[in-house]
């Protein structure tokens, strides 16, 4: 008896907002169910993690949350018409999930399930859109890392039904939702290989690392795949499949499936090199040379049609396998590539039948292949067409293309400089900080440099910002948990530094940070915040006008210690002048209490007053200050004095003389 498990999800309600309808796929990482959004009433796609993909534990699980969350975020700012449009995140039941555009069709995977292999304009044309979307997400600074037919959505016509491969909308799916699994999942497993081994980039089974061209290299396989109905490598174990992609390398199409025109085979094996620095630097580069391969097949089998018509023989070169002449311009204007800036317009219509009958051209033919001079007529006919179709094979492949001029590191106005003298017109991707680059210099370029482009064309250039600096907020008078908010929200790191007695803040707020409020600072820098600690457990006391005894004895009594510096004063001797920290400040005890101490005024000199009489000499010394005591008779002559003649004494002090 057969056991059906009922899905739990369907039904639900998430977020209070998507209703889940049903349930479209189930993949290794996700499964995708559509739901009604209730609030704007429009159907969308809810990609939902499996459990087994969120990590158990509770600290990884937030780890994992937080990735997919970023790269939600990085993947919702990515708008482009083939790029799968991400309108919300969020989590259910611990789950993340992402509310995605809803895409009504079947995948690649289905389509070459159903078909197998694809003809070489239906390659192109999905190829086409397929890198559009990429290079997009290349321009981004977002590397999809999983490109695969299961990420590659054929979306419906309007009027219903998947119409002609060649005029279908394509649409990728899942940027950066590998590398927000494979994140998470390093922290505790290692660097684990997420993307699909068939596909996988041999630097990826190596080192670990992608870029632009590893996406490139996967991109090259679908495309070998689409061609030729089956991958390159298979194995019995994937790690087996991994290495193949890194020890080979992938054979030409046209070995598996004869009469692929020799261009296609350069396009596979230009993406799928082994070393990347052969391969395209990022989808744009490998889009212009789908775009070129297209046009070169467009133009030489509208060349084979022209000379059958004329000569009705069967011509010099044929192509083994026919490709539409359809070109990007040609298609339906609901399913145009947005680069190609053009109004809608109608696919190319075939040429009418000549309305002579068959006979008529038969008879004519006759004639004119009968008469010598219709002969070489004929061949003259031939061969100029010949000669315009080579020009115009020339111009269309090489001559209207000239190289893109290498501008990442020039300024912007030199860059501007060089795309006139080259007349290239440029525009502006939205520029980005950089630690190294200064302000308005270029970063980066589309298509980059040596990459054909036609003449005339733009290149969009990515400036930088230069370093990003901000200054560190004002966070002092503040309890530390806000702060660090602050701090955080600032992109800062926060460290405590040792707390400090403050008389004014309490304790646990801010007092200082270093660097100091208003520094300009670098994302990611340090700073350590001072917290109080209070008002100190000591009041040092006030001691101005003591003097140095007194001061030393209440000092004592307060377990803080003096440092005592003596200065000139006019006031006593031992007198204390002023004080640090002053009267009323906290401090711990043992703490140093800065004594400054008077000298005491500077010493005057005493006059010689021997010999003079005693009434004179009186005069003199009260006249400088000097209290004067007189002996014996005063009327008589000075015959000592005490202190004696320049002698240095305070100002003030009182000098006797004996008077006989």
């Amino acid at each position: 008896m057969d056991t059906q498990v009922a899905d739990t999800l369907l039904g639900s309600l998430i977020d209070g907002r998507y209703r889940i309808r049903g349930r479209v796929a189930r993949g290794g990482m996700a499964t995708v169910y559509t739901a009604t959004d209730e609030r704007l009433e429009r159907t969308v796609a809810v990609k939902i993690i499996h459990p087994t993909q969120a990590p158990e534990a509770r600290a990884r699980i937030a780890n994992f949350v937080t990735r997919f969350t970023d790269e939600a975020k990085t993947i919702a700012r990515l708008t482009h018409p083939n790029v799968v449009a991400v309108y919300d995140q969020g989590t259910h039941a611990g789950l993340p999930y992402l509310v995605m555009e809803y895409v009504r069709g079947r995948t690649l995977r289905d389509v070459l399930a159903e078909r197998r292999r694809l003809n070489p304009d239906e390659v192109l044309a999905i190829a086409e859109q397929m890198l559009a979307a990429i290079a997009a997400a290349h321009r981004a600074g977002l590397v999809h890392r999983d490109v695969k037919p299961e990420n590659v959505l054929v979306a419906e016509a309007p009027t219903g039904g998947v119409a002609n491969l060649v005029d279908s909308v394509v649409k990728v799916a899942d940027f950066g939702l590998a590398r927000a699994v494979e994140a998470s999942a390093d922290e505790e497993q290692g660097n684990q290989l997420m993307a699909t081994v068939a596909y996988v980039a041999p630097e990826l089974v190596t080192e670990g690392r992608a870029d632009p061209r590893t996406d490139v290299y996967s991109a090259g396989i679908v495309l070998f795949e689409m061609l030729t109905g089956r991958v390159p490598y298979d194995g019995d174990r994937p790690v087996d499949v991994a290495w193949q992609h890194v020890d080979r390398d992938v054979p030409a199409p046209s070995t598996l499936v004869p009469g692929l025109p020799s261009v296609l085979d350069d396009l596979v094996q230009r993406a799928t090199r082994r070393d990347p620095d052969a391969r395209p630097a990022d989808a744009g580069a490998l889009l212009a040379q789908v775009q070129a391969a297209r046009e070169n097949l467009g133009d030489a089998n509208s060349r084979t049609a022209v000379l059958r018509r004329v000569t009705d023989e069967p011509p010099v070169s044929q192509p083994t396998m026919m490709v539409a002449t359809v070109r990007p311009a040609e298609r339906p204007s609901w399913a145009r590539l947005p680069e190609g800036g053009q109004g809608p317009g109608r696919r190319r219509a075939a040429p009418e039948p000549a309305e002579s009958p068959w006979s008529r051209l038969a008879e004519l033919r006759s004639t004119v292949m009968g008469n010598p001079q219709g002969r070489l007529a004929v061949a003259a006919v031939v061969v100029v067409l010949g000669l315009m179709a080579a020009v115009g094979g020339w111009w269309f492949g090489v001559g209207r293309y000239t190289a893109a001029p290498q501008l990442v590191s020039l300024s912007k106005a030199e860059a501007q400089a060089q795309a006139d003298r080259a007349g290239l017109t440029l525009a502006f991707d939205e520029p980005r900080y950089d630690e190294k680059a200064p302000k308005d210099s270029v970063l980066g370029q589309d298509p980059t440099s040596t990459t054909k482009i036609v003449k005339g064309g733009t290149i969009t250039l990515t400036l930088s910002l230069g370093p990003e600096r901000f200054p560190v907020p004002d966070v002092i008078g503040k309890e530390f948990e806000l702060a660090e908010a602050d701090l955080v929200n600032a992109k800062l790191v926060v460290a405590k530094g040792t707390a400090r007695y403050d008389d004014s803040l309490p304790a646990g707020v801010v007092v200082d940070s270093s660097p100091k409020v208003g520094t300009e600072v670098k994302p990611g820098a340090k700073i350590t915040l001072i917290l109080s600690r209070g008002r100190a457990p000591v009041s040092v006391p006030n001691l101005v006008g003591k003097s140095l005894t007194d001061a030393r004895a209440t000092l004592a009594q307060l377990n803080l210690v003096p440092v005592e510096t003596y200065k000139d004063s006019d006031k006593p001797k031992d007198e204390i002048l002023g004080q640090s920290p002053a009267d009323g400040s906290g401090v711990e005890k043992g703490t140093e209490v800065k004594l400054e101490i008077s000298k005491g005024p500077p010493l005057v000199v005493v006059p010689r007053v021997v010999d003079l009489p005693c009434p004179q000499a009186k005069q003199v010394l009260e006249s400088q200050g000097f209290p004067v005591a007189i002996q014996f008779n005063p009327n008589a002559v000075v015959r000592f004095q005490n202190p004696g003649e320049n002698s240095q004494v305070p100002p003030g002090t009182q000098v006797t003389i004996g008077c006989l």
